[in-house]
């Protein structure tokens, strides 16, 4: 029998259910801060995320599904959505339209990482962007965007850990003295480490193994070679955090595992998540732009894992995203069965979802089956009931009864919460 392929799944209700009503509460979250959505393909050239995320990250060297095309082109599954947006920005010329542009985006990313809980190969984002714009205020908008989806959402235990990592004017000076630091112990580092001491400096606080943290601990912080401009902006950006009573921690290790971030980094965690407690993230990329060949362009956005993050959501409110039947539509006698299905129609035209099942049942069964259902009411037609255009409504939970007519019974569901 042929299977899913390692890494991937099929995610099924109920579980299916939390996905979308997650994506719901983001899409009317993103709306209020004055968000539209944008929708990229799934597979780009490969040279877009070799250029904008990084041939030395672990993202684009180890874990990028990709394959050539008819004609010779390196295509790529898409690992990451940023890239995939300003791309789109700048083949529009949307920069030639005034004001900034503010997108959100939902679904998959694909990356061969070790499967594990809530890790997946093919998993699935939300994520926003903001283009054209580089002031404080815009970063602590799009922390603030974040903060108020997770309180949407009921969470209310998280972190926000935040940093900035310059720009190309005060950055190198950075990197010489991370240089200088690692030399002496560099023969104690990971060989991924070594490698990036010589290529990509930046990389080796993004570490992970355990037994390069209590060197990297020891390396200088980013912070202390902030130059004014960089500064300024990360100081204004803490005043409005603090104005907006966002607690933060600062973390001066805290580098994204992605190229084009420049200035504000930030992630959120969750000790629910363990030990890979990381929720979401995102920060500013001010030369992304120019990475991709177009002019420059001020951006700032973040990205949520979705798998880890209803993984989370289903362990604090577990109930969250069930969507269970309305009306169970029981039909006795072959006779009732026509106005039977006449009714359960006009009840999902007002919006109830309904059930009705299409082999004759003694009531008993039907009741049984709407029971297991979790149905909340159950309607009863009956050849009697459409002779007398009378028919029973049943409370599952209350247990209680009624008569209604046809017009009655439709003002009643109408009223029913949880409808479309």
């Amino acid at each position: 029998m042929i299977k899913t392929i390692r890494g991937t799944r099929d995610i099924l209700p109920p579980e299916s259910g939390l996905f979308a009503y997650v994506e719901s509460v983001a899409r009317e979250v993103f709306r209020r801060f004055n968000f539209d959505e944008i929708r990229t393909p799934v597979f780009e050239k490969a040279e877009l995320f070799a250029r904008s995320v990084g041939e030395e990250t672990d993202i684009v060297s180890k874990e990028m599904y990709t394959f050539t095309d008819r004609d010779g082109t390196a295509l790529a599954l898409r690992p990451e959505a940023t890239a995939s947006v300003v791309r789109a920005f700048l083949e529009h010329q949307m920069g030639n339209e005034p004001g900034l542009k503010r997108f959100y985006y939902l679904g998959p990313m694909f990356r061969r990482e070790r499967p594990q809980k809530g890790r997946y190969r093919q998993f699935f984002q939300i994520g926003a962007e903001v283009l054209g714009g580089d002031h404080p205020a815009l970063d602590a908008e799009v922390i603030e965007m974040v903060t108020e989806y997770l309180r949407c959402l009921g969470i209310q235990e998280f972190s926000l850990l935040l940093n900035s990592i310059g720009d190309r004017q005060c950055r190198p000076a950075f990197l010489q003295a991370l240089r200088v630091a690692a030399e002496p112990v560099k023969e104690k580092l990971c060989e991924n480490c070594r490698r990036r001491l010589v290529t990509n400096p930046l990389r080796i606080l993004d570490c992970k193994e355990e037994s390069c943290q209590p060197y990297i601990d020891q390396f200088p912080s980013i912070l202390d070679f902030l130059c004014a401009a960089c500064g300024a902006h990360f100081e204004k950006l803490r005043a409005l955090l603090d104005e907006r009573g966002l607690r933060y921690q600062l973390t001066p290790r805290m580098v994204r595992g992605l190229d084009y971030y420049t200035r504000t980094t930030f992630e959120i965690t969750s000790d629910l998540l363990g030990a890979q407690n990381s929720l979401l993230g995102g920060g500013r990329y001010d030369g992304l732009s120019e990475m991709l060949g177009g002019p420059p362009v001020k951006g700032i956005g973040f990205a949520i894992g979705l798998d880890r993050f209803v993984l989370v959501l289903s362990q604090i409110r577990p109930a969250l995203g069930e969507d269970p039947v309305q009306l169970f539509v029981a039909w006795l006698g072959p006779k009732a069965f026509s106005k039977a299905y006449e009714l359960t129609q006009k009840c999902r035209q007002t919006g109830v979802r309904c059930v009705i099942e299409f082999e004759e049942l003694k009531l008993k069964k039907a009741l049984s089956n709407a029971d297991r259902m979790k149905a909340g009411h159950v309607l009863i037609v009956g050849e009697d009931e459409i002779a007398r255009n009378s028919f029973q409504l049943k409370d599952m939970k209350a247990g209680s009864q009624e008569s209604l007519s046809e017009s009655e019974l439709l003002a009643r569901l109408s009223s029913l919460p949880g409808r479309l």
